[in-house]
């Protein structure tokens, strides 16, 4: 008989492994001698290190401390000297690159000092170059990047951008809505990090955490050119009824930049941009493809729905219980046993004031959905997981949902669908055992559904 539940844990494992950081590290870079080769979707690029008297290297994000690591098995002691700030660095050590760890989703001081470092590596290497000394940088970037290493505009300071994030987190507003916010608030997203390490080689190692892979709105762009302006960032605000909530000094800021006195972010066409290029390691879909093998293994039949749902949280976890009826009734789109995996990044508007995150969030939707079909007599799991294995401000990644807990709750008295009005999706399924804990991953690419149909 099988265990449905078992199964989507391991569907969700394999998902993990196949976007391990250090792993597709090692599958894209390699090192022969002073010839250092970057492979990637359409085809070579080769670095000769003899041309460079110096190698740097900067990391952020959730993923970038695993990089680091693996990165330090390659080029060993090429590397003068470097520096990763990550959201948990585990039991990971490097012999060359400094790792340190900030805050996530919101700035805190550590994120700010964090800044100051790779500020102060732009300045070794803008040195080295005036001297006439080469110098190749190595930008290791993932999600969370925007928060871990941060760099308050000049005239701002951490709580005008905390500030302003947690806003825009209530608020319900997509990652690229918030980062063409931040890049304005940051003296080193939307492309300030290129143009303080100009004139060096720039080569980054993206882990994509965004649907498209949109290298603009990975981290904020830190190293790549930005194509949002002042008018677009107000606008996100104006849109989000934020403009007049957020703190005072962000908006005298914006409001300067709208009327010429700041200057915008480097855009397309800029020479800081000359010697800088970025390549894609992993992302969702990569997971995607991962749990898909899996669950073949297992006997599902499988459909990969997508890797780029986005919108209300509430309002996809209504699809799929959808799809989990007509799968129960019709056999479409697949009849048992059955297996339907996406992945993407949703969003949940703050009404209450309980605990959760979006997975779980979405995982308690769906349970409400399927009584409203009802629909709580089908056999069936659904896991709504962080790939980074942290969902919201909470310890879980994510829930699994099993129609049965509708009755178990009620059987003690409690409401899903109060739970589900409050925003304290973490608490109904810590009281049920829905809870998916993982603890760190040490990766990031968004989030993965699965929904089976045993």
């Amino acid at each position: 008989m099988r265990d449905a539940r078992e199964d989507a844990r391991a569907i969700f494992t394999r998902a993990l492994e196949e976007v391990n950081p250090g792993r597709l590290l090692e599958r894209h870079m390699s090192r022969e001698g002073n010839q250092l080769r970057v492979r990637h979707d359409r085809g070579q690029f080769s670095l000769d290190l003899e041309s460079f008297r110096h190698v740097l290297v900067l990391g952020m994000g959730k993923a970038s401390g695993e990089l680091a690591v693996s990165l330090e098995t390659i080029l060993g002691d090429r590397i003068d000297d470097g520096f990763v700030v990550t959201k948990a660095i585990g039991g990971k050590s490097c012999k060359r690159v400094r790792l340190a760890e900030a805050s996530h989703p919101v700035p805190d001081s550590r994120s700010v000092e964090a800044g100051m470092e790779a500020m102060a590596l732009a300045e070794r290497a803008k040195g080295w170059e005036s001297a006439g000394e080469p110098t190749l940088v190595l930008v290791l970037i993932s999600g969370g990047g925007s928060a871990l290493l941060s760099l308050p505009a000049e005239g701002l300071n951490l709580e005008d951008k905390a500030g302003t994030t947690k806003l825009l987190l209530g608020s319900g507003a997509r990652i690229g809505e918030m980062n063409a916010v931040r890049k304005h608030l940051s003296g080193i997203k939307g492309g300030r990090l290129a143009e303080a390490f100009y004139p060096s080689t720039l080569i980054s190692l993206v882990l994509s955490d965004v649907m498209g892979d949109d290298l603009d709105t990975i981290a904020s762009g830190p190293t790549v050119p930005d194509t949002s302006t002042w008018e677009e960032a107000a606008g996100i605000l104006r849109r989000r009824g934020l403009w007049e909530a957020i703190p005072v000094r962000a908006r005298k800021l914006m409001e300067k930049g709208l009327e010429g006195a700041k200057p915008d972010t480097p855009k397309p066409g800029s020479p800081v941009f000359e010697k800088a290029r970025s390549f894609i390691l992993g992302n969702n879909l990569l997971a995607l493809k991962g749990a898909r093998e899996e669950a073949l293994g297992r006997g599902y039949a499988c459909l990969v729905l997508s890797s780029r749902l986005e919108g209300e949280a509430r309002e996809i976890a209504r699809v799929f219980s959808a799809m989990a009826v007509d799968m129960e009734r019709y056999g479409i789109p697949l009849a048992r046993p059955a297996c339907v995996l996406a992945g993407g990044e949703t969003t949940v508007r703050l009404r209450g004031g309980g605990r959760g995150g979006r997975n779980q969030e979405m995982a308690l939707a769906f349970l409400c959905a399927l009584e409203d079909s009802k629909a709580l007599g089908l056999d069936l799991i659904f896991l709504s997981a962080g790939t980074d294995g942290a969902d919201g401000p909470t310890d879980a990644a994510g829930a699994f949902a099993h129609p049965s807990m509708v009755g178990r709750a009620r059987g003690m008295g409690l409401e899903p669908g109060s739970f589900l009005a409050d925003n304290d999706s973490y608490t109904f399924f810590e009281t049920l055992g829905g809870l998916l804990k993982t603890g760190p991953t040490g990766t990031n690419v968004c989030d993965v559904q699965i929904l089976l149909l045993p």
